[in-house]
């Protein structure tokens, strides 16, 4: 799936190191979790679709660790360094062993069709 990134060689060099690092501690540590766990729910406050995609694997018995960051009124900044570094758009981003799968009307198809459990078996 080719998604469009500027290439390195298209940033000036006096800025790549910004470019590289900016945000970055946020992405480590959903990589992080991601890597310990077999499902991982970043979301944010006041947002219901985190809350749904929550509810959806409590009512599937499925075991997740779940990161919050902010709300509407603040971090926005570092969320927007996961939506950079996924390519996802929107919250939640619901991660099952390292695969991104997509947000809560992502998961509810996943769960739906028994890929859910295919995954995780």
């Amino acid at each position: 799936m080719p998604r469009p990134i500027l290439d390195e060689s298209h940033i000036h060099a006096a800025i790549r190191e910004k470019v590289a690092t900016h945000e970055q501690a946020i992405v480590r540590e959903v990589q992080a979790a991601v890597a310990k766990h077999p499902v991982v729910v970043v979301g944010m406050g006041m947002n219901p679709f985190p809350k749904k995609a929550r509810k959806l694997l409590d009512d599937a018995g499925v075991v997740y660790q779940y990161l919050e960051y902010g709300n509407y009124f603040n971090t926005w900044r570092q969320r927007n360094a996961l939506k950079l570094w996924t390519g996802w758009p929107t919250m939640p981003m619901v991660f099952v062993k390292g695969v991104l799968v997509g947000g809560a009307n992502d998961l509810v198809k996943l769960i739906e069709s028994g890929e859910l459990k295919k995954m995780l078996a």
